[in-house]
């Protein structure tokens, strides 16, 4: 199993783009993006200048439907 790196919520919401979802709507510092075609919703604590926790981004990715290594390899 692939180790996920440190990442910025900017890489996270640029990845998450590139696969298809749109900004949603806002609420504070909380992105929300929807992926019309599957039909899921993910939001991101996007504060500027700081890493999100691994864990917290492997959770986002796992809500968004991706795995580390999807991560790795698409980004």
């Amino acid at each position: 199993m692939s180790r996920m790196p440190q990442i910025t919520a900017q890489d996270l919401v640029r990845f998450l783009h590139g696969q298809g979802f749109v900004d949603d709507r806002q609420s504070g510092s909380h992105l929300t993006l929807w992926n019309e075609e599957n039909e899921i919703s993910v939001t991101v604590p996007v504060h500027t200048g700081c890493d999100l926790g691994r864990g917290l981004a492997i959770r986002i990715l796992k809500d968004a439907g991706f795995s580390v290594e999807d991560y790795l390899r698409l980004k």
